[in-house]
């Protein structure tokens, strides 16, 4: 592939290389433009050499977890994601991360990617109802240790874990049933009708 930058004026694309092919102007110039279909030209060596520089980025981001650095084994496996990313571990390993951090919204996006590409796999299940119930979702958590447990029966964090949402979903309706709303203070000093 021939890369030319004969007007300075283009704008930078930030897709990856292979993802272009060369289209021919009216004026007779090349321009990249993104190819939608998966690279032709990319061999079977060459899918394999990025399949191992994503296990490599995995395993740096893997022990940088296991040393408490969170953030920059977010940024190795954020880099691993981009060169393989139908790797459902990286997804759910970002997932956890981003859970110790306290980013629910986007360990949720992570655990539901993983998910998608890896649905038999029980351990990202349990991840995304973690990700549901840091995210103030424990009904939708409940269905996701339901189908872990569909998965793998005997699995005990799956189990605790579906308790605890049960206990929340309990608690909540006990709230309700109880008249408390969000809206009103449980606690009132004085009468409501006394103005001062």
């Amino acid at each position: 592939m021939k890369v030319t930058w004969k007007n300075n004026k283009k704008k930078r694309c930030l897709l990856p290389l292979p993802l272009f092919k060369e289209k021919e102007c009216e004026d007779g110039d090349e321009v990249n433009v993104p190819n939608t279909q998966q690279p032709q030209h990319q061999n079977q060596s060459e899918f394999e050499e990025t399949r191992h520089l994503a296990k490599e980025f995995q395993a740096q981001g893997d022990n940088l977890a296991l040393n408490g650095k969170y953030r920059e084994a977010l940024g190795k496996w954020e880099t691993a994601i981009t060169l393989a990313p139908d790797i459902a571990v990286l997804h759910e390993q970002k997932s956890q991360v981003l859970l110790e951090i306290g980013d629910a919204w986007n360990a949720l996006k992570a655990a539901t990617q993983a998910t998608e590409l890896e649905p038999s796999w029980a351990e990202a299940w349990v991840t995304l109802g973690r990700a549901q119930l840091n995210f103030g979702e424990p009904d939708n958590a409940i269905v996701s240790f339901d189908r872990a447990l569909a998965l793998k029966p005997d699995y005990e964090e799956a189990l605790g874990d579906r308790k605890a949402a049960s206990n929340l979903v309990k608690k909540r309706k006990q709230l309700h049933s109880s008249g408390l709303s969000s809206t009103e203070n449980r606690f009132v000093v004085g009468d409501k009708d006394e103005t001062s």
